[in-house]
């Protein structure tokens, strides 16, 4: 691959290492893209009866939101081996900003939805980044880099649903949706002016460059080993995260809006595990950290059975450990993954993050139900099951 050497933005591909004030910038715009994906959950109460949408086909508003990530990370972010990544990342970030505004401003349904669809395209930039920045890291170094973007990305994660719930406390839904449109504005504008110029030698044209994406797939077994990890863990933190708010605002507990916001927060504290997995990658540790974030996801459960009884302490401590767990994991798939070719980054991460993506889609599809028929027994022994299964499949490496 080169870079444009003509120009200051593609000097920095160049450097020993990425400045701090760069992984700070990634950081901060992998969160704030990120939370896009978040925001709707806690407020489907509030947006569904004024845009006329049942309570039956209320989820769609997330379920569309996650159609629409997994649609972009196939069809768009491979498109980073092929054409120049300055402007991939701007045009796709402003196709979010397009799709805020139009999910503030819908009147029905149809329009919200829309919205909604694209708000998960447009979201996949941040997925763009992350290569972007494995590309200047160097080797040595590219693990802690990467983890130091994913605790930005995580904590985005974390803090989305907290943050959507008190604007919407005081201000009403819809200024969720325009304050974070109006942020990415001054974030394209921001990575527009900083972000280095990458042009990838590549001889495919798209199609074939999506087509090469099974191949890549079948014939890359750390990939698909890495994937499954992770798919399985993001299972277990989608299940927790998606049921964890019903259970806190039942008779066992009470919380308001306010509780449960600060709960989440107590979770964040999980992001600090992202830049100790990328320090243990680089020193060579992927395998023991592997398993000890397998089985500290597994223990999360086993603790938060506890949480089932009455116990707050429990669950936030539960809490706490998921998020350590699936949040060292993912960093320590990305760096194993970034090693195997510049040329292929991105189409790798696309087909990472779409596998481990659709594992959470699987852990919140069956949340609802899990919690009707069994309660929080049931969900915490699925939650069980999913790191479990993945540590069986480890002992096999």
């Amino acid at each position: 691959m080169t870079n444009s050497a003509h120009t200051p933005h593609s000097s920095t591909a160049h450097q020993s290492h990425m400045p701090g004030w760069m992984v700070f910038l990634f950081a901060c715009a992998c969160g704030l893209m990120v939370a896009n994906l978040y925001y709707s959950q806690p407020l489907i109460g509030l947006i569904a009866p004024e845009i006329g949408l049942s309570d039956s086909a209320a989820s769609l508003i997330v379920t569309l939101t996650q159609i629409g990530y997994c649609a972009g990370l196939i069809l768009l972010v491979p498109l980073g081996d092929l054409v120049e990544n300055r402007k991939l990342v701007i045009f796709t970030i402003c196709g979010a900003i397009l799709a805020l505004f139009i999910a503030m401003l819908a009147q029905n349904a149809t329009w919200f939805l829309m919205g909604s669809l694209l708000v998960g395209i447009g979201t996949v930039a941040v997925q763009m980044l992350i290569p972007i920045a494995a590309h200047i890291s160097p080797e040595e170094k590219r693990g802690r880099t990467v983890g130091n973007i994913m605790s930005g990305l995580l904590l985005g994660i974390m803090l989305s649903r907290p943050i959507s719930s008190l604007i919407a406390h005081s201000f009403g839904w819809r200024p969720v949706f325009g304050v974070s449109a109006c942020l990415l504005v001054l974030l394209a504008v921001i990575l527009w002016l900083l972000l280095p110029i990458r042009k990838p030698n590549s001889h495919h044209h798209y199609f074939s460059l999506i087509a090469s994406l099974w191949p890549l797939l079948r014939d890359t077994p750390i990939l698909r080993r890495r994937a499954i990890y992770q798919a399985c863990l993001f299972a277990s933190f989608t299940l927790f995260w998606t049921i964890s708010p019903v259970l806190l605002a039942s008779p066992m507990y009470s919380l308001t809006q306010l509780g449960i916001a600060l709960f989440a927060l107590a979770g964040a504290a999980g992001a600090l595990a992202a830049p100790i997995g990328g320090w243990l990658a680089d020193h060579g540790h992927t395998k023991i950290a592997t398993a000890g974030s397998l089985l500290t996801v597994a223990a999360a459960f086993l603790l938060s059975q506890l949480g089932g009884m009455g116990s707050l302490p429990a669950l936030v401590i539960a809490g706490i450990l998921l998020d350590l767990g699936v949040q060292c994991n993912v960093v320590l798939g990305q760096r194993a993954i970034y090693s195997l070719g510049a040329e292929i980054r991105s189409r790798l991460n696309a087909l990472y993050m779409a596998i481990f993506f659709a594992g959470g889609a699987i852990g919140s599809g069956i949340a609802s139900l899990a919690y009707v028929t069994g309660g929080w027994s049931l969900v915490a022994w699925i939650g069980f099951a999913f790191p479990i299964g993945a540590f069986i499949y480890y002992l096999t490496e």
